[in-house]
Parts: C-alpha cells; sequence; structure tokens
C-alpha cells in the first residue's frame, strides 16, 4: 500500500512559481513511477508530469502544454516527489493530483496505469 499526500498549492500570480509537493508512504517509494495529473473545473484529468524508470535510468516526460516551464523531480531520501512549476498562466489553473504506478517504462501516461492517487491539492493562477 502507498499513501500519498500533496502540498505546495496555493494562489499565485501568471508568471510567478510554485513548488509542489507529493509525499508517499511505503519503502519501495523509490522504485515506483510516479506522475502528476490535474484536474479544471468541469474538466477531465490531464496528464502533466512523470518520472520512471526506462532502461536503466530515469525517464521524463511532460505534457506539452507544460514543456519548458514544469519540472518533476524526486527526493527517495525523503520519499518525496516534487513539480516545480514557473512561468504559471491562468489556464495551469487546477486539482494537481499525484499518483503512483508500479509499471515502469516510458510514456507510462494513462490515467488507468496509476494505482495509487493523493488527494490532490488546488492551484489558482489569476490574470
Amino acid at each position: 500500500q502507498v499513501q500519498l499526500v500533496e502540498s505546495g498549492g496555493g494562489l499565485v500570480q501568471a508568471g510567478g512559481s510554485l513548488r509542489l509537493a507529493c509525499a508517499a508512504s511505503g519503502r519501495a517509494f523509490s522504485t515506483y513511477g510516479v506522475a502528476w495529473f490535474r484536474q479544471a473545473p468541469g474538466k477531465e484529468h490531464e496528464f502533466v508530469a512523470t518520472i520512471n524508470w526506462s532502461g536503466g535510468g530515469i525517464y521524463y516526460y511532460y505534457a506539452d502544454s507544460v514543456k519548458g516551464r514544469f519540472t518533476i523531480s524526486r527526493d527517495n531520501a525523503k520519499n518525496t516527489v516534487y513539480l516545480q512549476m514557473n512561468s504559471l498562466k491562468p489556464e495551469d489553473t487546477a486539482v494537481y493530483y499525484c499518483a503512483v504506478t508500479t509499471t515502469r517504462g516510458a510514456l507510462v501516461i494513462g490515467l488507468n496505469q496509476y494505482g495509487y492517487w493523493g488527494q490532490g491539492t488546488q492551484v489558482t493562477v489569476s490574470s
């Protein structure tokens, strides 16, 4: 079992930055893939970024809408994954969720590939 708790959301002006954190329980956390998804009001969940193991190394993948602005990273000693969000735009407003998958590989970005989810943290970007 893995339990996830997100933090770091809030209200920020367009162009600002936030860093989200996802703290996990479980000693095997470092072996899992982790992703961030988001859900804006009235919309479906959207993939944002993932960090996973592939080909013996670490694999990073970002949605086109956040590429160059967001950075996903992990600190295995702290069982925590981060999402650094820079140059935020009003369209980034959403509830952000972290999720864990036991599936290794590149492009593990489907919602149904993630079995553990946090409760979400609200990010609001004002114009």
